[in-house]
C-alpha cells in the first residue's frame, strides 16, 4: 500500500508508504491526502498529520514518468500538473490545520506538500530540496509562492535558480518550520502539535488560516475589512462565549471536538 489514512482519535495521520522509492510521489498519495480533507469537514477531527513511513518524507516526482509526459499535447501536460495543485489547494483550503512531519527531507514537489502545512516539523539534518533545474525544470506545487513567503529571496534563488538543498536547521534559524528534532522523534513531536491544535476552537482556527493566507495577497485595507467582518462574526459565536467565559474566570477553555 503506497498511502492510506489513519483516523487516530480527533486526528488523521496520512502515511506515504511509497518507502522503496523514498517516498516518491503516487496517485496512492495524492489521494490520501484529498480523501483526509475531505474526512476533515467531520467536527470531531481536529487536525491532520502528512508524513511518510520510510525514511524520506517525499522525494517529488518520477523523471522516467516527466520523459513519458514529454509526448503529451501541453494541454494534458497542464492537466497533470493540476493533479498535484489540486492536492495543495485542498490542504490549504482544509478546514482544520495540517502538520508536515518530515523525515529524510523533502524534494521537488514533495517540498511543495510539506511547505503547503500549516506547521512543519522535521527530522534533525534532514533537507528541503528544489532542484528543478538541475533537470531543466522550473519547480510547481505552489513552491515558488511558499518559498517567497517563508524565507528570503536569496536564498529561494540559491535553492530554485542553483538546485542548492536548504538543511533543517537554517530553515528553523528562519522561521520557516516550528521544530528540528531526532530522527525518531519526528512523529511524536507532529502529534504534540496536533495536541496543542485540539485544545483550541476549531472554528475560530480555520478563519484564522484563511485570514493569514490572504494577507500575503491583498492590500492592508482590504485585510483590515476581512479582519472587521471576522471578528464581528466570531464575537457572536458559541467559541467566544466559552472563551470569554473561561479567561475571566481563570480556567482552561473546553470547546469540544
Amino acid at each position: 500500500m503506497s498511502a492510506y489514512v489513519e483516523d487516530a482519535m480527533d486526528r488523521l495521520i496520512v502515511w506515504n508508504g511509497n518507502a522503496d522509492k523514498r517516498g516518491a510521489l503516487t496517485p496512492e498519495f495524492y489521494q490520501a491526502i484529498m480523501d483526509a480533507v475531505e474526512a476533515a469537514k467531520d467536527r470531531r477531527i481536529r487536525a491532520i498529520i502528512i508524513t511518510s513511513q520510510g525514511g524520506f518524507f517525499c522525494a517529488g516526482g518520477d523523471l522516467n514518468a516527466l520523459i513519458e509526459r514529454r509526448g503529451l499535447p501541453e494541454p494534458e501536460r497542464r492537466e497533470k500538473v493540476e493533479l498535484l495543485h489540486d492536492v495543495i489547494r485542498a490542504i490549504r483550503a482544509c478546514p482544520v490545520p495540517v502538520v508536515a512531519a518530515v523525515k529524510g527531507g523533502a524534494a521537488g514537489a514533495g517540498a511543495s506538500i510539506a511547505l503547503a502545512c500549516d506547521f512543519i516539523v522535521i527530522q534533525a539534518g534532514a533537507k528541503f530540496t528544489a532542484a528543478y533545474v538541475k533537470a531543466g525544470l522550473v519547480p510547481d506545487g505552489g513552491l515558488t509562492a511558499s518559498l517567497a513567503r517563508m524565507i528570503p529571496r536569496p536564498l529561494a534563488m540559491e535553492m530554485c535558480v542553483l538546485g542548492r538543498p536548504v538543511v533543517a536547521e537554517r530553515m528553523l534559524a528562519l522561521g520557516a518550520v516550528n521544530a528540528v528534532v531526532d530522527g525518531e522523534q519526528v512523529i511524536a513531536e507532529a502529534h504534540v502539535w496536533a495536541d496543542a491544535v485540539a485544545l483550541g476552537p476549531r472554528d475560530a482556527q480555520g478563519r484564522i488560516r484563511s485570514m493569514i493566507a490572504t494577507a500575503y495577497d491583498q492590500s492592508e485595507a482590504a485585510q483590515l475589512d476581512l479582519e472587521r467582518d471576522a471578528m464581528a462574526f466570531a464575537v457572536g459565536e458559541d467559541e467566544a462565549a466559552e472563551g470569554i467565559a473561561a479567561f475571566l474566570e481563570k480556567r482552561k477553555p473546553e470547546y469540544g471536538g
